[in-house]
Parts: structure tokens; C-alpha cells; sequence
């Protein structure tokens, strides 16, 4: 077991992470960008990570992760692992299981998890659902690569939908969704913000912004899904209360 493990995030993985850490007594560093959420940061100090607080966006972030676990011998945890895949899978496994009569669902794509899970969940249930990928339209390193063959490095701007907010997609993501995704929607943090309070509205749970930008990218196609049984996700429930008061005040993005 290594003596210290070292991620980068911008909150739910590294709070995953660190959860693991402390329960198996290993050392946690987690870096974050600057100006990441702060309740984010809060809950993964919490756990018992030390915090590292580098970089503008993800990638700055992850890139100086890689190169701190090089230089203490750390173990590196990635953002996009096989095995993070198993336990994602699971739920999509369950969903899939629970609504045997699916006939689209709709995945929010941040460094490809979810959508690389559920298309293992739809493979091993033999499932012929279709699988619509979701990008923050502030955020298109997925679309664009997808559209290109090949990664494609596209500038992130989204000020809601931080969980997408990658600049480089992960090649090996990449070829999982390439085959296997039906198409992609982009949806805008207006778009999002409206879909974040529709969700609180209906169902009175909070969703952050990419976990509810499924749900964004299902109401911009509502048109042609009528008579569709239709999946979305409603996660990532630790977004910053500031910003869900602001977004349920119509006064964010």
C-alpha cells in the first residue's frame, strides 16, 4: 500500500479519494484549481486531504498532480481510471436493471466516467438503449475530439458547469465513446442554471451544474423524445449554497 496517494479534482473525486485515504490510513494530497468551490474544498480538508490550491483550470491542475506524485514517489490516482469505471458502472448497472424499458439516457461527460460506464452497463446487460453524451457548451474538448478523431484541446468558460470543465479529453475515454455514443448535446450554463431549478422545483433535490446538465440536454431535444422512455442523471449535490441561491434567484449564470 503506498504511502501517500495524490489527486487532482475539481471536488467529487477528490472527496471519493480522500474518503478511501482515511479509511485505509493512507496520506491524501489533493490539488485543486484556483478559485475552486470552496464548500468543495472544505468537505475534502474535512476527510483529512491537504489541499494544494495550483493551476487556472483542471488540466493545470492535474499536470502539476502527475508531477508532485513523480517527485515524492506518490501514488498518482487519474480522474479516468478502468477501475473508477467498474464502480460507476454500477449505478448505471442498477438504473439500467431498475428501468428495463429505457430507450435513451442522457450522460454528462467531464473526463468521460459516466459515459464510459454506461455504455459497460449497457454492453453487459445486452441493453439496446441509446446513449447521448452531454458537454458544457462553455467546454468542447469532447465534441470536438469526437467530431475530429483525435483530441482536440478546446478553452473552458463555463462559470456553472465545473464538473465539465475539461480542457483535454482523455484519449483512452475517448476511444470507449467514440463507437458507442449516439450523438452529443451541448448545453449552455443558461440552459443548466434553468435545468438546476426545474429539478429543485419538481423534485426538491439540488443538483449542481453538470449533474444536472442531462437533464439540460433531455429538455433541449424534448421535441423529438415524445413516447421515449427517457434517462437522465440528477448528481453532485455539493455545489456551493452561494451559488445555488443565485441560481435558483435567477441572478447566475
Amino acid at each position: 500500500m503506498p504511502a501517500e496517494v495524490i489527486s487532482a479534482t475539481r471536488g467529487n473525486h477528490g472527496q471519493s479519494i480522500g474518503w478511501a485515504a482515511r479509511a485505509h490510513g493512507v496520506a491524501c494530497t489533493i490539488v485543486v484549481p484556483l478559485g475552486n468551490s470552496l464548500e468543495k474544498n472544505a468537505a475534502m480538508r474535512a476527510l483529512g486531504v491537504t489541499l494544494i490550491e495550483h493551476g487556472q483550470d483542471f488540466q493545470e491542475s492535474r499536470e502539476f498532480a502527475i508531477n508532485l506524485a513523480a517527485e515524492r514517489g506518490a501514488h498518482m490516482v487519474p480522474s479516468f481510471h478502468t477501475d473508477l469505471l467498474r464502480g460507476v458502472a454500477t449505478y448505471w448497472w442498477e438504473f439500467m436493471l431498475a428501468v428495463p424499458q429505457l430507450d435513451v439516457v442522457y450522460v454528462p461527460i467531464g473526463q468521460g466516467s459516466g459515459a464510459c460506464a454506461a455504455i459497460a452497463a449497457k454492453l453487459a446487460l445486452k441493453r439496446s438503449l441509446r446513449i447521448v453524451g452531454v458537454v458544457s457548451a462553455h467546454a468542447t474538448t469532447y465534441a470536438d475530439s469526437l467530431a475530429a478523431g483525435r483530441v482536440v484541446e478546446a478553452p473552458v468558460s463555463t462559470q456553472l458547469a465545473d464538473g465539465m470543465a475539461c480542457r483535454i479529453a482523455d484519449q483512452a475515454a475517448l476511444g470507449i465513446i467514440a463507437p458507442h455514443i449516439d450523438h452529443i448535446v451541448q448545453v449552455t450554463d443558461d440552459e443548466v442554471a434553468q435545468a438546476m431549478r426545474d429539478l429543485y422545483a419538481d423534485t426538491h433535490n439540488v443538483a449542481e451544474g453538470a449533474g444536472a446538465a442531462s437533464f439540460a440536454a433531455a429538455m433541449q431535444e424534448r421535441a423529438q423524445l415524445k413516447g421515449q422512455v427517457v434517462g437522465t442523471t440528477l448528481c453532485g449535490g455539493n455545489v456551493d449554497s452561494a451559488t445555488v441561491a443565485k441560481v435558483l434567484l435567477r441572478t447566475c449564470p
